[in-house]
């Protein structure tokens, strides 16, 4: 089992910067992912950000340019810099761990942090 815990989500104004946080504890795959997703009110869940284990990135197109995830394999933490924040990235924020082996992935998920920008 994995355990994910959030930080950092909050009420900022628009064009403002929030940082998240995430920390994973327990059984934590050497070939993994963590990431960021979100759920807006009334619209499905997305993905928003992705890092590897190696580092590769992944990002929304709505994000590109704004955000930008990061992590500390060490430390087991996942962040996501946000910056020129617009209302519409209102939303709760979850972090996400998918553990790999072979064609196998065990994903896990954070409990949520509600991020509301204001115009």
């Amino acid at each position: 089992q994995v355990q994910l815990v959030e930080s950092g989500g909050g009420l900022v104004q628009a064009g403002g910067s929030l940082r998240l946080s995430c920390a994973a504890s327990g059984s934590i795959f050497s070939t993994n992912a963590m990431g960021w997703y979100r759920r807006a009110p009334g619209k499905q869940r997305e993905l928003v950000a992705s890092i590897t284990s190696g580092s590769s990135t992944n990002y929304a197109d709505s994000v590109k340019g704004r955000f930008t995830i990061s992590r500390d394999n060490a430390k087991s933490t996942v962040s996501l810099q946000m910056n020129s924040l617009k209302p519409e990235d209102t939303a709760v924020y979850y972090c996400n761990l998918d553990n790999l082996s072979g064609s196998a992935r065990f994903r896990y998920w954070g409990q949520g942090t509600q991020v509301t920008v204001s115009s």
